[in-house]
């Protein structure tokens, strides 16, 4: 059996943050077989432009996307967008393909109704013009996320549900791309 490693990215960078809550919760999921890890360091990152050189940080960011076998993104939404830091960290990875082919889940969570619907829509545009492995399955939206967490922890039963058929279907796309 291939060794699997899938990386979580949090949108968010705040220490309690949801979205960081929400990755832990969909690592209780995945077989015992696969290792999990959330990168840290995007607030660490300069700004995005084609003619400066990686960073200590970037070039972490890097090795950590390819040296996954999948990757699994949650992100809050921010004036109806995606949260700067983390399109900068995407930006960082158009010039050398890091996510091309590779198999990717995204999540969007939101205290509104709407689930960060509009967050959720950027960064699938985004993901798209970067190459990600993805199916119709491979996108979720939380709505009413303060509802569902409870002391640290996902409790909303249906949440739960939601999560493990993301870590089903994201464990099904690398299972695809290792053959």
């Amino acid at each position: 059996m291939n060794s699997i490693h899938i990386l979580g990215i949090s949108g968010s960078l705040r220490a309690d943050s949801t979205n960081t809550i929400i990755l832990n919760s969909f690592q209780e999921h995945l077989p015992r077989h696969v290792t999990f890890e959330i990168f840290q360091g995007l607030g660490e990152f300069p700004h995005f432009s084609p003619e400066l050189q990686d960073t200590e940080p970037v070039t972490r960011f890097k090795n950590a996307i390819q040296q996954a076998s999948g990757v699994i993104i949650c992100t809050p939404e921010y004036a109806f967008g995606v949260p700067g830091t983390l399109k900068n960290a995407l930006d960082w990875t158009v010039g050398t393909g890091d996510l091309n082919d590779k198999p990717l889940a995204v999540i969007s969570a939101s205290p509104l109704n709407s689930g960060g619907d509009k967050a959720l829509a950027s960064i699938l545009l985004t993901l798209t013009a970067l190459g990600a492995k993805r199916n119709e399955h491979s996108a979720l939206s939380i709505p009413n996320i303060k509802q569902k967490i409870r002391d640290g922890k996902v409790t909303d039963s249906e949440t739960i549900s939601l999560l493990k058929a993301q870590a089903e279907n994201l464990m099904e796309l690398i299972s695809s791309v290792q053959g």
